[in-house]
């Protein structure tokens, strides 16, 4: 039996089950921001190029996966570039990542 998934990496008390990761991640702008992410570290221009959704849309479904601890910021100067959680990357194969209750493949 598989681990449950721990994005969070520490005992905070948030819910860090698979059911709430999945919540997340069940919106499509979400998912195809996790699947951008695949491709390494990206600023929000660079995500926006590719999704091509309103900026404050984005904003909005950036904060719910940093929220989430899916996704990282830091700043470069001006710019927030954001990739994918340590922990999620640990758990990724190729272009799919294994939540410990399902796994997500993008192809």
């Amino acid at each position: 039996m598989k681990l449950p998934l721990n994005v969070l990496g520490h005992d905070s008390g948030e819910d860090s089950s698979c059911a709430s990761i999945l919540k997340v991640l069940a919106d499509d702008t979400r998912l195809a921001v996790v699947q951008r992410l695949l491709d390494g570290p990206s600023t929000v221009t660079e995500i926006n190029e590719t999704l091509g959704v309103e900026s404050t849309l984005l904003s909005h479904h950036l904060k719910a996966l940093r929220e989430a601890n899916l996704v990282t910021r830091t700043r470069n100067g001006r710019f927030a570039v954001y990739a994918l959680a340590p922990e999620l990357l640990a758990r990724r194969k190729g272009r799919s990542i294994d939540l410990g209750c399902c796994k997500i493949s993008f192809s």
